[in-house]
């Protein structure tokens, strides 16, 4: 019986192994666990919500500055740039509007977003360097890593912006405004996880090699905003009555831990179109070429020193 079951679980393997529309999909994932990404993702949903409601509280409080004399227009765009985050609610975006215009909601909202900001920042480029096994002796230094984090957030600030302008775009009604309002916002989505990827990197990767992984983020960002109008509100709606005031939390905690994987994933499908990481074994032994270049590439990351050098090698059946 138990034999019958391996040969069965082998057959499988082998079949996913030949058909790269299967192997590439299973070498994600699989290296999605190797990288323990899951942990990285936690750990930008939990900056990302630190530095979320800051940052929209410095752009409600920039739009009352310059857009004054216009109360609807600014409200439109405030109401445009929290639809970017369907799980915020009524209860938030009436706290945003109700400090805005405010000299000190707009220091304490500057110094919370960098605060939390930097945090993502930083926690982003520990990802991708991880995903990318770039040895810890060859990632950037402290004062680059700074730099690097804060054309992070201007791209992600700018992306808010444009964002919000669009979606103005589309509520303008159905004709040509709306397709170009659609067709901008999946165009802007791509290019600025693209850019994203670039920045984020502690090495310099082929835009070619980065397109993969944005499509699919573009793609995947677009999805997880109609689910979450959709889903993620319903569920806000039966967590308030359980959890109360900690349901927006609760729910939105988990929204942001969902869109870090899909950016994650997305990450690891350009690391492993890049380097062909594919087909991998989902049963050892044997390991393939690739599972070897991953094992390899995961130890020689944890180099730290110009003079310390790691050496992989891997037994085979007759070693042992």
């Amino acid at each position: 019986m138990a034999g019958g079951v391996e040969r069965l679980l082998g057959a499988a393997d082998r079949f996913q192994q030949a058909r790269p529309f299967l192997a590439v999909p299973v070498a994600v994932v699989k290296k999605f666990g190797d990288d323990q990404a899951g942990k990285h993702a936690a750990l930008l949903a939990y900056y990302g919500f630190l530095c979320l409601f800051p940052l929209l509280l410095v752009f409600a409080t920039l739009l009352a500055y310059t857009l004054g004399h216009d109360p609807r227009l600014q409200e439109q765009l405030i109401d445009a740039a929290v639809a970017q985050f369907p799980v915020l609610g009524t209860q938030i975006e009436g706290s945003i509007k109700a400090i805005e215009g405010s000299g000190l909601g707009l220091v304490v909202g500057v110094l919370g977003t960098l605060w939390g900001g930097l945090g993502i920042a930083q926690s982003a480029q520990d990802a991708m360097n991880a995903l990318w096994a770039i040895p810890r002796r060859s990632r950037p230094g402290f004062w680059w890593r700074l730099a690097r984090g804060l054309g992070f957030l201007v791209l992600l600030a700018g992306g808010v912006v444009v964002a919000a302008v669009l979606a103005q775009l589309a509520k303008i009604g159905p004709g040509p405004g709306a397709a170009l309002a659609v067709a901008g916002s999946l165009l802007l989505n791509l290019v600025l996880l693209a850019v994203m990827f670039q920045v984020l990197s502690g090495r310099w990767v082929a835009w070619r090699r980065l397109l993969p992984g944005a499509a699919l983020g573009a793609v995947g960002w677009s999805v997880l905003q109609t689910l979450g109008v959709y889903v993620l509100d319903r569920q806000l709606e039966q967590a308030n009555l359980i959890y109360g005031v900690f349901a927006v939390v609760i729910v939105l905690l988990s929204w942001l831990y969902l869109s870090a994987q899909m950016l994650l994933y997305a990450a690891e499908l350009n690391v492993v179109l890049a380097r062909r990481l594919w087909p991998r074994s989902l049963f050892q032994p044997p390991l393939t070429g690739p599972d070897r270049r991953v094992l390899a590439a995961l130890a020689e990351a944890e180099e730290r020193r110009p003079e310390e050098t790691v050496e992989v090698r891997f037994s085979t059946d007759a070693d042992r």
